[in-house]
């Protein structure tokens, strides 16, 4: 049975609690189960419905910024304690209802209508997670509590295209996306779990009102670190332009072998990311964020060197794989747990809100540039556009903080 929450959070309260380790397990099952579907979705779309490349561009594109617009909506509606357990159970359910009825799509808008619904579902309950993480963790460990979250985030990333292509050959490919409701549900399951322990913990607190309250975010100093964040996630490009990179750079051993190694290579950049994670959870809870971050930057800095040289072999590859994973693992625990520790309860749900709104942009309009770079000039001339941005947020990271950040909500 957990125990109440302290706000004093003496040395001995426990940070590893029921409550922590369901949500941990949420992101897991949510992750391999939209990983499944992810994967087989190309194949489907094309093979299957007989789409085109440019319509799953248009789908992924639509999908991923109504991630970003759904994350600032929900996050005032995650202020209030009651509406943000709603919002995470009701997310993670229709998120998994949606991915797995792709499989059910008999033409390609039908999968965009699903993607996008599935998305969207997606961005509104992260803040809802995160802030409902926030209530349970021990405020001297928001490192090692998010480090769980995000590891079991980079965990399902390595599963879930594992299992995909095993179920592929097994089922094929339109079944396969049928099975990714059931670690969707098993998520759904888990976040259950996490809000009865939130509700039992803190009770049916005082009903806040949906604003979004960014004079309370500026006066709790959250203005600052939000330079190095969107300067971080506009260097911080989408992987599959790292697969690309790989792929391409891999093309003497055949195409069939260059990109399932590239494949291989990505699934292990999801694995290191996991790992590290939690490593740099527990450096920040010692260090502070703003050095965990500021080594994100730098990892990414030198994994971006890597791909930006023409002509390498795979093992200069792969290190660039494992120093991006090493980068994002640390960054965006450091963003989670920043937020955490600089907002009171009342306006996490908004902080984790905004912060989600600036990683949505940052990612879109990083990527973009990055691809018609690497189209028009040539793939170096990508990454160390990429790169760059990675050195200014490494330069910014002093702002990496506030005068909250430093001390317990």
């Amino acid at each position: 049975m957990s125990e109440p929450r302290d706000t004093g959070t003496g040395p001995d309260e426990r940070w590893i609690t029921p409550g922590v380790v369901s949500i941990g397990a949420a992101s897991f099952f949510s992750d391999s189960g939209h990983e499944i579907a992810t994967s087989v979705m190309p194949a489907f779309l094309t093979s299957v419905l007989g789409g085109s490349a440019a319509a799953l561009g248009v789908i992924e594109g639509i999908s991923d910024a109504l991630t970003g617009v759904t994350k600032v909506v929900g996050g005032p509606l995650a202020n209030d304690p009651a509406r943000r357990r709603s919002l995470a159970t009701g997310g993670y359910i229709v998120t998994a209802v949606a991915t797995a009825a792709i499989g059910l799509a008999t033409a390609v808008w039908q999968v965009g209508v699903l993607r996008a619904f599935a998305w969207a579902a997606r961005g509104i309950r992260s803040p809802a997670r995160d802030s409902l993480l926030g209530s349970l963790a021990n405020p001297n460990a928001y490192g090692k509590s998010f480090g769980i979250e995000r590891a079991g985030d980079n965990l399902g990333a390595v599963v879930g295209p594992l299992l995909a292509a095993g179920l592929v050959a097994w089922v094929g490919i339109r079944p396969a996306i049928w099975f990714a409701f059931i670690p969707g549900i098993l998520a759904a399951v888990a976040i259950i779990v996490a809000a009865r322990e939130a509700k039992r913990r803190l009770g049916d607190q005082t009903k806040e009102r949906v604003r979004l309250n960014i004079a309370g975010l500026r006066s709790a100093g959250l203005g600052r670190p939000l330079l190095p964040i969107l300067l971080f996630e506009c260097g911080n490009l989408a992987t599959t332009m790292l697969i690309l990179r790989s792929t391409d750079q891999l093309t003497a051993l055949g195409f069939a072998s260059a990109a399932s190694l590239a494949i291989l290579f990505y699934a292990g950049h999801n694995a290191i990311a996991a790992a590290i994670s939690f490593i740099g959870g527990v450096w920040l809870d010692r260090a502070g964020p703003r050095i965990v971050f500021a080594a994100g930057a730098a990892a990414y800095v030198l994994g971006y060197a890597a791909f930006s040289v023409p002509g390498v072999g795979w093992a200069l590859l792969l290190l660039g794989f494992i120093l991006a994973g090493a980068g994002i693992g640390l960054a965006e625990t450091a963003e989670s747990a920043l937020v955490a520790r600089a907002l009171p309860d009342r306006v996490r749900g908004t902080g984790f809100g905004v912060l989600g709104g600036v990683q949505a942009i940052g990612n879109i309009v990083g990527t973009v540039v990055a691809g018609i770079l690497y189209t028009t000039l040539s793939p170096t001339a990508a990454f160390i556009y990429a790169a760059a941005w990675m050195l200014l947020s490494f330069a910014a990271s002093a702002f990496f903080t506030n005068p909250s950040s430093e001390r317990t909500p």
